[in-house]
């Protein structure tokens, strides 16, 4: 019989599930203000089938706990997830996801092996009067404690806590059940069966209440997961504790059952966590769904996540503050959210974006890179994203910051854009780690950089190669790549002609380690007459400064340190030629900056600039580390004023096709696509700005 129990109960959770999504749809599919009240879905067809499968559900429910252990009949009820979670993805047209995937796995084998256990450690008993007082003394005690409480939250907090109240009644329910039974069997129609039926009736209409409640403050995925987990918890608890189904439990036994459970558990907890929230709301009601279809080109609210900004020095940051100023000249409402500086958290309007910046900390690998701890960031940016309602938000990290955004946007339905200007090698370029250690590390970080990008509609990086290592590393969200863009113009300036002065190299940028200055340096002690201008500050900036005296060119060499942006377009004017040896690149701004300054460049063979640079037309490029290839494509162009010139030229025709004001539209695009809108905006291409392996250039670098 306990074969025919176990079938019966999937049945069951097939049935439940299935229902819960039909009064789900009831509920919120033609409500155009919100979730529908219960006195006005009831009379709904689709509420009322969802109705009818559950009172089926219930009956093979019912019909299992007569043939077998509460022990053995409960946990399987978590099959309903599995069938919710399957019906939510291809009702959201989303595929099924490894994660996804791993999670539904860790619930089939948890709850497939706690039911094996439990069918060969316990026993059918009888419900006694006062297990039945105690079982319903504990329970009324949840209910009660979830249903307050689910009072005082909103959105994910409340569907859980009255998911949790719901399978506390719904575990109780069934243990009344199986005393309705056995009374019935034995003495017919008493005062005894009469109590019990009265019980019976409460803890189902307060499970009922509670799941309603939750349906209407969550996707049912979230309502069944938590429903259908507490549920044989709370019935396995009062079948061992109070009914003394395991008489000869031993401790390994209920350790390894325990695990089991925790395999399931971990499986939900997941599944809650990744699915969407559309009626996320601040208020003590829930809100509406959002229908985030934008509707022509202007206004949107748009909100941009940054775990750096200015005041930061660095190409993310640079790009975090251009793609806001170039937002906000397009007409639309912006709002940035970042680590606080030393003046610590608040809101702020810097040059016409609203900044707001959240509790933050040094931290030792960079001297100016800051985190804010995830504990301290959920809150305030669950907060902000209720208050602002945003059309989008566009992350751009994987950090603290905005992988807050991108929960807190998943879960309200909020369209999210992600761009990707992070290569691990760039932070670990700060440790001392030993290389396998390193190369460990890295394989992490990329996964944990997949994890957070997976929640976006869509994905960028500045580069097709850039976009190659995101899909290298595990990505399967459409990823295009969109330029980082520059104002052209405003580097396009005469340059300075001194006179007989001597030649001029120019670095700008971070001194750090993967920038490989040290290179230059041992280049420009090969050329005599020749002087270096390093524009940048960094952790190398002494050790630099100390390798240039040993050189025997430190009269030949000027630090600047950080500069401003005139000093920087200056520095552009005045240079021969733009160096950039680095070998972590992925789109280096500056790079590209000295190209729409009209300089030839020579740069490193590696990452995206061999794309960016085009030897022998732009500029030369020379193996990364070799010193003399590199002294030699200096000298090539320095003694070749004409070459210099024409490359010169040639930098800024291959830089014109980036354009800012190609990659605002190209965003602009992807946030109408990402939220579901058909038309492209008026004056954007019909695909985000995509550069061709010839063409592309790289993101990470910049002047930092």
């Amino acid at each position: 019989m306990t074969e025919l129990a176990i079938v019966l109960s999937v049945l069951n959770a097939c049935c439940y599930a299935a229902g819960a999504r039909l009064q789900y749809d009831a509920t919120h599919g033609t409500s155009p203000g919100g979730p529908t009240a219960l006195s006005a879905v009831v009379r709904r067809p689709r509420w009322l089938a969802g109705l009818a499968l559950l009172g089926t559900g219930t009956t093979l429910h019912i019909t299992s706990l007569r043939l077998a252990p509460v022990t053995v009949v409960q946990p399987l009820g978590v099959g309903a997830v599995v069938v919710s979670v399957l019906w939510g993805l291809r009702v959201r047209r989303v595929g099924l996801d490894r994660a996804t995937g791993l999670a539904l796995a860790a619930i089939v084998g948890g709850t497939g092996a706690f039911a094996v256990i439990a069918s060969g450690a316990t026993v059918t008993t009888a419900v006694t009067t006062a297990a039945q007082l105690q079982a319903g003394a504990l329970v009324l005690l949840i209910v009660v404690c979830c249903a307050g409480l689910s009072n005082l939250l909103s959105g994910q907090g409340r569907c859980v806590a009255r998911a949790v109240g719901a399978g506390s009644a719904y575990g109780c329910m069934s243990v009344l059940l199986r005393a309705t039974g056995e009374e019935f069997t034995s003495s017919g129609v008493s005062g005894a069966l009469c109590g019990t039926l009265a019980g019976l009736a409460l803890v189902a209409l307060a499970g009922f209440w509670l799941t309603q409640g939750a349906q209407a403050a969550g996707p049912p995925e979230v309502t069944v997961a938590c429903l259908t987990l507490v549920d044989p918890f709370v019935a396995v608890v009062i079948g061992v504790g109070l009914l003394g189904e395991a008489p000869g439990l031993s401790l390994a036994t209920v350790g390894t059952g325990l695990a089991c459970w925790a395999l399931a558990l971990t499986g939900v907890l997941h599944l809650t966590r990744s699915t969407s929230f559309p009626h996320l709301t601040s208020g003590r009601r829930p809100s509406a769904p959002q229908e985030y279809v934008m509707q022509g080109p202007h206004p949107w609210r748009i909100v941009i996540g940054a775990d750096t900004f200015p005041p930061d020095v660095n190409g993310a940051a640079n790009f975090a503050q251009r793609l806001a100023e170039g937002l906000l000249g397009r007409g639309h409402e912006v709002h940035v959210v970042c680590p606080a500086t030393e003046a610590g958290p608040g809101t702020a309007v810097e040059k016409g974006i609203t900044v707001h910046r959240i509790a933050s900390h040094r931290t030792p690998l960079h001297p100016t890179f800051r985190v804010c701890l995830p504990w301290r960031t959920a809150r305030p940016v669950t907060r902000l994203l209720d208050r602002l309602s945003p059309d989008v938000v566009h992350i751009q990290s994987h950090f603290a910051v905005c992988r807050t955004l991108a929960t807190a946007a998943h879960r309200r339905g909020t369209p999210v854009v992600a761009t990707n200007h992070f290569m691990p090698e760039n932070l670990l370029g700060y440790t001392r780690l030993p290389a396998r250690l390193t190369r460990a590390v890295c394989r992490f970080a990329w996964r944990d950089l997949v994890r957070v990008f997976r929640r976006a509609q869509a994905v960028t990086a500045p580069t097709a190669r850039a976009v190659r290592l995101l899909h290298d590393n595990g990505l399967r969200v459409p990823a295009s790549s969109v330029s980082c863009g520059l104002d052209l113009e405003r580097f396009s300036q005469p340059s300075v002609d001194t006179g007989d002065r001597e030649a001029q190299v120019l670095f700008v940028g971070r001194l750090d380690k993967e920038k490989n200055v040290h290179e230059l340096l041992r280049a420009l002690a090969l050329l005599p007459g020749v002087r270096g201008e390093i524009v940048g500050e960094g952790s190398c900036r002494r050790a630099l400064e100390e390798l240039a005296k040993d050189l025997g060119i430190a009269d030949r060499v000027t630090f600047h340190g950080l500069a401003t942006d005139q000093e920087v377009l200056d520095a552009y004017a005045r240079c021969d030629i733009f160096c950039m040896p680095g070998t972590a690149e992925l789109q280096s701004l500056v790079t590209m900056e000295a190209m729409a300054a009209g300089k030839p460049v020579v740069a490193a063979d590696a990452m995206a600039l061999p794309h960016l640079v085009h030897h022998g037309r732009n500029g030369y490029l020379f193996p990364p580390g070799d010193v003399s290839a590199l002294a030699h494509a200096l000298t090539r162009l320095l003694y070749d004023p004409v070459a210099r010139l024409r490359m010169g030229e040639a930098g800024r025709e291959i830089v014109a096709e980036h354009d800012i004001r190609r990659t605002l539209a190209a965003f602009e695009d992807l946030y109408l696509r990402a939220a579901g809108g058909s038309a492209a905006v008026a004056g954007a291409p019909a695909a985000p700005v995509t550069e061709s392996e010839h063409d592309e250039y790289t993101a990470r670098s910049g002047r930092r």
